[in-house]
């Protein structure tokens, strides 16, 4: 199989990885030299290209597939829609116009689209409810993965991550240090993160479809801090409630919508497509930063 990994950053490098490793044929594309270089690092064939220059596209391998796993960086929302939206557009709109058309799209989005529901359970079945202006942008870009791609020949494929975390982004002083907002996580390893779209991939399976991509234990916040502490040795940190956090007067919009976001996700439909997780719950995937912690204190 031949797979263009676009915007091959956190995941898409351990996608790539693994999927060369399995004996396919892998680019990533990434717009920086700074980006090539980690590129070629991990040993993949570099292309540079910028998704919001559709002029740059030209230079795109022919695949079989293509993950479009591209970053704003965290910019405003109208970066957000130029790279997510406009830039999913200029992709499709690239390969839709050749000779020879993949075959498959993923598009890497996040369980953000969901909005609040109260603590509950939510999976591919609920109605996503996007709160902010970066989440309304995932969905739009969601709808351009399903609709648009299908429109010239290519099926599309969304994977809603919960909270990625992992190598450089286990971000346990978070936890830590305190003090903690109550609520749930919901989370996923990066190597799960690519795992799951490998395993779609070379199963060939969620075409044209939602696959919510968590692992198999949702969390409420105090009692993965205490845990996280208890793990590392140290004092469990100082707890608030939703409403002691909203009561402060110096929170910001972002940061009071993203408080009262509650909700619980669901892996139960990636199980049933046959994945494994590679780290099932918090407890595995933190073990190795755990250590590394305990050796320094």
């Amino acid at each position: 199989m031949r797979v263009a990994i676009v915007g091959c950053g956190y995941v898409g490098l351990e996608l790539g990885r693994g999927l060369a490793g399995n004996g396919h044929d892998i680019w990533g594309v990434r717009r920086s030299a700074d980006g090539a270089s980690a590129v070629e690092a991990a040993g993949l064939v570099s292309v540079r290209a910028d998704v919001t220059d559709p002029d740059s596209l030209g230079v795109l391998p022919d695949v079989d597939a293509v993950v479009f796993a591209a970053s704003s960086g965290g910019r405003d929302a109208s970066a957000a829609r130029s790279v997510y939206v406009t830039g999913l557009e200029n992709v499709i709109a690239e390969y839709g116009s050749r000779e020879t058309v993949p075959d498959r799209l993923v598009y890497t989005s996040s369980t953000g689209v969901y909005g609040d529901h109260d603590g509950d359970w939510v999976d591919e079945s609920t109605p996503i409810d996007p709160q902010t202006e970066k989440t309304r942008v995932l969905a739009a870009a969601e709808r351009v993965a399903l609709g648009t791609s299908t429109g010239v020949g290519i099926d599309g494929t969304v994977t809603r991550f919960s909270g990625l975390y992992g190598p450089d982004r286990y971000r346990l002083e978070r936890y830590l240090e305190g003090p903690v907002t109550e609520g749930y996580l919901n989370m996923v390893h990066r190597d799960d993160a690519a795992g799951a779209i490998r395993h779609l991939l070379e199963t060939n399976q969620g075409r044209g479809s939602v696959v919510l991509v968590t692992d198999d234990e949702p969390i409420a916040k105090h009692a993965f801090a205490d845990w996280l502490a208890d793990e590392c040795g140290v004092d469990r940190p100082p707890k608030r409630s939703k409403a002691e956090r909203l009561s402060d007067p110096e929170i910001s919009d972002r940061v009071a919508r993203r408080v009262r976001t509650s909700k619980r996700c669901t892996n139960d439909r990636l199980r049933e497509l046959g994945y494994e997780l590679a780290y099932p719950t918090h407890r595995e995937g933190y073990r190795e930063a755990i250590a590394d912690y305990r050796s320094e204190i």
